[in-house]
């Protein structure tokens, strides 16, 4: 990172950071600057990248080496870009493809070391920044100051707004200015990545997301559970009330069954007292008509 800018030094510390950390290590880093109000300035200043810019960031940091090889590729591919045959140029640009693939597979599995998902979306963002610094030297230099501040991308025609997309511009600064030096009339050398590395980026991918469809699965397991016990535990409460209701239903039978019985007895003592009745009413009008008999006498 070659720059006289002391800002630069505090920058590659503070961008090694997760995103969560760094806004409390920034303002840290500027009271310990407070000799200097300007530098102290300056990194107060200094923006929180987002997850894909802090992913690109620890690809630098951590996978150098490959940063270095893919990079190397997209030079060959700008200087070879005219020289080679159609087929040789696909070649390249299929392997470039593949190589930004794996590099990606490679943030999520270092991000998931820091406890951070990367979203499809996030990792989109930083395939497409690292496809930019293959297409675009400018572009190559600020993935590899390793302060980007967001995704970006680049068409090849160096209109990348560094300003925006890395933390110190300076950091980058002479790396710009040597790509507007006059281009050495030599051949182009071609780098091809080893196949090793598309294969550790395509086994880390795949890793992720069984990974990912573990856990999803792992989620659907612990729901569904949930269901289970809740829906046992409304049946178990059901049955309870349905024990209840038997055993209501059960002394009701055995009142209806006293009922029924003491209807009998009513039955039996009413047909009694209907006896009685009727014999009350016969000597009631046998009394009568002797009593008639007797007022309609002459002696009487």
């Amino acid at each position: 990172m070659p720059s006289a800018d002391p800002l630069v030094e505090v920058a590659d510390r503070l961008y090694a950071l997760q995103p969560a950390d760094f806004t409390a290590a920034r303002d840290a880093a500027a009271k310990e600057a407070r000799d200097d109000k300007e530098l102290a300035g300056r990194v107060k200043k200094l923006k929180r990248p987002s997850i894909a810019g802090w992913a690109v960031n620890l690809l630098v940091r951590r996978e150098g080496g490959q940063i270095e090889q893919v990079l190397a590729l997209g030079e060959s591919l700008r200087a070879a870009a005219e020289s080679l045959d159609g087929d040789e140029l696909r070649a390249l640009t299929r392997q470039r493809r593949q190589l930004t693939a794996a590099l990606t597979g490679t943030a999520r599995s270092l991000a998931r070391e820091y406890d951070v998902r990367l979203t499809d979306s996030v990792a989109d963002q930083v395939e497409g920044t690292l496809n930019a610094a293959l297409l675009d030297p400018v572009a190559a230099e600020v993935v590899r100051s390793g302060l980007v501040l967001a995704a970006f991308s680049a068409t090849g025609l160096s209109e990348v707004d560094v300003a925006a997309v890395c933390a110190v511009p300076a950091a980058v600064g002479a790396w710009t200015a040597k790509a507007t030096e006059p281009e050495r009339h030599e051949p182009p050398t071609l780098t091809v990545v080893p196949d090793t590395h598309l294969k550790i980026g395509a086994a880390r991918e795949r890793l992720d997301r069984a990974t990912e469809a573990v856990e999803r699965a792992q989620a659907d397991v612990a729901e569904a559970t949930g269901s289970v016990e809740r829906l046992q535990a409304r049946r178990l409460q059901l049955r309870e009330e349905i024990d209840e209701l038997q055993r209501r239903l059960a002394e009701l039978e055995e009142d209806v069954d006293s009922v029924d019985e003491d209807i009998d007895d009513a039955e039996a003592a009413r047909e009694e007292a209907a006896g009685a009745l009727d014999d009350s009413r016969g000597e009631r009008d046998a009394a009568r008509a002797a009593l008639d008999d007797l007022t309609a006498s002459p002696e009487a």
